[in-house]
């Protein structure tokens, strides 16, 4: 079970403090939590009116688990029984103290990161405010309210759906939400979710469990001050090249009543902690708010670049009011210094390019999406984060999307995130479905968690692009969303669409100008950002789901859409047999069982039958679980590596690929590549190849091959290789040459026919390999085969493996005698790296594979399997 050690509280405190800005304290206090006494969940579970120690940062759900009054929310199929907590309120305390520096001063503040969410603040007993959007940072002024001892701070959290349910119950025409809650907690025509500003997936997503929860998910801190405090340091890049950088180190003031002048002090170092620019001078001060800028030049700066093209150097930037060291009156920030540009090139066709371009150079963004690393975020820690993130860069991807149904990451992701060199597309906190944008106070409450979220992120390089929302235009547009509301009401619908317009187009766009310190606004995902049509493969970025989705086209749909930049396509697979474990016995592990179908949430639970399907185009019915674990992950290598390899041989036409998910929310059934555990999936060993800086693209479809060379990098000789050979190694075709790789590009090698490249030979029995060899070295290959796998005649028993130890790590040395196909290997539920994985052998081919871990080699040589197509 999730149980919350001391360790994980300690954990939970250090994250809560880098959180903090500088200047902040964190509340030290002791947290309880309990039902709200009266409320109607009381009768049905009877003792929870009591008070309980409660962890801040948490949860509701992590508190209960805490004190083993529910069950761990992950193993078995609990979701069910545990819906009343969203229905219930649930009252918070902290009980703390105030020391004497901080009551003299003449200022204080209390500080909220997070309530989630409807949530009514006391403080020694009076009304301190009310909140009511998860994503804000909430502030209340406490000056005069502190005591010495015994102070109390109470927040009571009202459940988001008893909350809205009237409201969205009395409206005549509904607008579209997202996923129906099939446990009778809310009704199927009237879900809340789009009307709340709370994460979107904690009301279920088809990946995802649905928990809607509650409490202080992000710190609170006390911060108190005299005549004036530091609120903000932000670094605008007015000019930046090779040779000069020309920056304003703008800081925000606040002054008391009397206007004062005051000694401003900033230094900048480089990355190697050099002092390299130094401002000193005095500003007058005017009561109230205040802005001022610091212009500050360096010569020859290190600009920060993304992974594989250059280095993520970053500077310090450190401000100091009246030469002060106190927090509230300096602060040091970490920046990289890059421009960026989202670059809309016409072209002579009528389509529009997609392409991000940093310093200057044109990137082909190669990633994946990133959803939210739990169902309770406040258990996702630093460690966590970075086990993913450089599993992201290992896999040579240099982008991820942050999804817009989740919550903005802390800032521990994007310090990750700059330090790795990854670039991040930001969403800003819309799902799906569609929002309330006609409210004015809905759209406030948006702008206000807008300039929160992108004040606090913006200066970190890593961030190329804010975009307004996932899907809603397109949903609007194409789902039939907003054609059945005009339908209905068609003048509701226009004032939907005009809200829309209002939020998305307008609102967020100036939030970004204003404080966005030059980084691009899209105002949906996909779109041409407002154009007449949302989901076009000649302008703007698009979503690809005809293949998995519906109309459930086979993979090789995949090479006829080429888009100008793909933010999502993807097909599930479920994890290893060692994560199942974790959620289901092994007599619970069948395709059908209930807890396997409570964590296959596509479909609502029937999600395993378009699995099945997709099993079985290419690889045949599996024999038992684990079989359809194993195929489930090579058709999901299989069919992403071919989408992939398309779209980048497609560049510059294409200029982006970011398959749908990098990592889970929970262990089960999805389309990630990394699972809960962080486990790698067979996807995320292909994406290594497929996402490497130069390889091979061979992408067979109707009969032929199309072969083309891919190089990120300088123009680079290498040679090429094909041999056409048959199952047990006899070559039957060979042609190797020199050929130089186009920068940055794709060297077309040419089209091969089935006819030319097999002859006589017997399309069951042969296959194509094409191989890149650099210095002599086979550095990638393709085997394309003439039929499906579950058609191919291969030889079984072909492989054998031997694992010795090899200095600081195991060796495992695989030998085949024949083709083997999709070699998996193995070690179970111990904790060890393997080098790689999804292996193809050739007939003579001995491969070495390095195995780290702290595990003894008779451990190992127990639990190794290797799983190949040959031997099924």
């Amino acid at each position: 079970m999730h149980r919350i050690s001391n360790a994980v509280r300690l954990l939970l405190l250090l994250i809560a403090l880098g959180a903090f800005p500088a200047g902040a304290a964190p509340l030290q206090a002791q947290w309880e939590f309990r039902l709200l006494p009266g409320d109607a969940q009381g009768a049905a579970h009877p003792g929870l009116q009591q008070w309980r120690a409660a962890t801040v940062p948490g949860s509701v759900h992590t508190d209960l688990l805490a004190h083993e009054l529910i069950r761990d929310p992950y193993v078995g199929a609990p979701e069910a029984e545990l819906q009343w907590i969203g229905l219930a309120d649930w009252e918070y305390r902290a009980r703390f103290d105030v020391d004497a520096a901080s009551l003299a001063k003449a200022h204080a503040e209390l500080r909220f990161d997070g309530l989630d969410t409807y949530a009514e603040v006391t403080l020694n007993g009076k009304p301190l405010l009310r909140a009511d959007n998860a994503h804000r940072t909430w502030h209340a002024r406490v000056e005069g309210r502190l005591r010495a001892k015994g102070n109390e701070l109470q927040i009571v959290f009202r459940s988001p759906i008893r909350t809205l349910l009237p409201g969205v119950q009395a409206m005549p025409h509904r607008i579209a939400g997202n996923y129906p809650s099939p446990y009778g907690d809310e009704p199927k025509d009237a879900m809340v979710g789009n009307f709340a500003r709370k994460p979107a997936y904690h009301f279920g997503w088809d990946w995802g469990p649905r928990y809607v929860t509650a409490g202080v998910w992000r710190g609170v801190d006390l911060q108190a001050w005299d005549a004036h405090r530091l609120t903000d340091v932000a670094v605008r890049t007015d000019a930046l090249d090779a040779e000069n950088a020309k920056l304003a180190v703008v800081l925000q003031v606040e002054q008391d009543a009397v206007a004062a002048p005051i000694a401003v002090d900033v230094e900048v170092r480089d990355p190697d902690g050099r002092s390299v620019a130094r401002v000193q001078r005095t500003v007058e001060l005017k009561p109230g708010r205040n802005s001022v800028d610091v212009p500050v030049e360096l010569a020859k700066p290190r600009r920060w670049w993304p992974v594989g093209h250059g280095a993520q150097d970053r500077y310090t930037v450190q401000a100091r009011l009246d030469g002060s060291a106190d927090p509230v009156l300096a602060r040091e920030q970490r920046i990289g210094l890059r421009t960026v540009e989202l670059r809309r090139e016409q072209d002579d066709k009528g389509g529009q390019g997609f392409a991000f371009v940093i310093n200057g150079v044109p990137i082909f963004a190669k990633g994946a999406n990133v959803i939210p690393f739990d169902a309770f975020p406040a258990r996702v820690d630093a460690a966590r984060l970075r086990q993913v993130l450089v599993a992201a860069r290992d896999a040579n991807m240099n982008m991820l999307r942050n999804w817009g149904g989740g919550y903005y990451e802390d800032d521990a992701f994007f310090d990750i995130a700059d330090e790795l060199g990854l670039l991040v597309w930001q969403d800003f906190m819309f799902g799906g479905g569609m929002q309330p944008g006609y409210d004015p106070a809905f759209r406030a409450s948006v702008v206000a968690e807008a300039r929160d979220n992108v004040r606090r992120l913006r200066h970190h390089p890593s961030i190329v692009l804010w975009c307004g929302n996932n899907e809603e235009e397109t949903a609007w547009k194409d789902w039939g969303h907003g054609r059945d509301l005009k339908s209905a009401d068609p003048a509701f619908a226009a004032k939907v669409w005009q809200g829309y317009v209002d939020l998305f187009g307008n609102d967020l766009r100036q939030v970004v100008s204003e404080d966005g310190l030059g980084v691009p606004y899209w105002s949906s995902s996909p779109s041409n950002d407002l154009d007449e049509k949302a989901n076009d493969s000649t302008r703007g970025d698009k979503h690809y789901w005809q293949v998995w989705g519906n109309p459930a086209l086979p993979v090789q749909a995949y090479l006829r859409e080429t888009p100008r930049f793909m933010s999502e396509y993807g097909l599930q697979a479920w994890p290893a047999v060692a994560t199942v474990d974790q959620i289901a016995t092994r007599a619970e592990q069948r395709i059908d069982s209930p807890v396997i179908r409570a964590h296959q949430k596509f479909m609502a639970g029937e999600g395993n039958t378009r699995l099945l399907h997709y099993i079985e185009l290419g690889y045949g019915t599996p024999k038992d679980f684990e079989d359809f674990v194993y195929l489930s992950q090579v058709m999901q290598a299989d069919g992403i590596a071919l989408a992939a390899l398309h779209h980048r041989a497609s560049r510059p036409y294409t200029m982006g690929s970011l398959y749908w998910q990098l990592n889970d929310v929970w262990p089960g059934a999805s389309w990630s590549s990394v699972d809960y555990f962080g486990r790698w999936k067979a996807l995320h060993y292909a994406a290594r190849r497929f996402f490497a800086p130069v390889t091979v693209a061979a992408l067979r479809d109707e009969g032929s091959t199309r072969v083309r060379l891919i190089n990120d990098g300088a123009a680079l000789d290498a040679r090429w290789r094909l041999r056409v050979m048959d199952v047990e190694g006899k070559v039957l075709r060979r042609r190797e040459q020199a050929v130089t790789l186009a920068a940055a590009g794709v060297t077309d090698i040419g089209t091969y026919a089935d006819a030319e490249l097999l002859a006589d030979a017997d399309p069951a029995r042969t296959v194509a390999v094409f191989e890149l060899l650099q210095d002599g070295k086979v550095t990638a290959r393709q085997v394309v085969g003439f039929v499906e796998a579950k058609d191919q005649v291969l030889p079984r028993q072909q492989l054998t493996s031997t694992l010795a130890i090899d200095g600081d790590h195991y060796r495992l040395r695989l030998h085949s005698a024949a083709l083997v196909r999709a070699v998996w290997i193995d070690f179970g539920a111990l904790d060890v790296q393997v080098e790689d994985n999804l292996l193809d052998l050739l007939p003579g081919e001995t491969r070495d594979i390095a195995v780290r871990g702290p595990v003894d080699l008779a451990a190992l040589r127990e639990a190794l399997k290797v799983k190949t197509l040959n031997d099924r």
